[in-house]
């Protein structure tokens, strides 16, 4: 039981501490415009590494509707820019497609 409760801990550190860090030694600084504009495009690299390739093999007999959500992360992504809306949105537009054709 210790053990457990050691990882656990162990883990919580290696996942918080990378969080903690930036915030506590950037409070005070100016990010430089270059610098800001790489964090920017995170969300969208997440979506394409992390939504994308599982796509594909979600709903393999039904390529609109999995065309359908991509193309709703894709427009509402640019638009809104976020991680959320677009996620949640697709995965609402691709049932929808589902649902309603044959």
């Amino acid at each position: 039981m210790n053990n457990i409760i050691i990882v656990i801990l162990g883990m919580a550190a290696v996942t918080y501490g990378p969080r903690l860090l930036p915030f506590l030694c950037l409070t005070n600084r100016q990010i430089p415009k270059r610098v800001d504009a790489f964090l920017q495009c995170i969300p969208v690299a997440a979506i394409g590494a992390l939504i994308i390739p599982g796509v594909f093999n979600a709903v393999p007999d039904k390529p609109v509707a999995v065309l359908s959500g991509m193309a709703f992360t894709l427009i509402f992504g640019l638009w809104r820019g976020g991680i959320i809306i677009p996620v949640l949105g697709s995965v609402a537009v691709t049932y929808f497609v589902l649902f309603f054709t044959v």
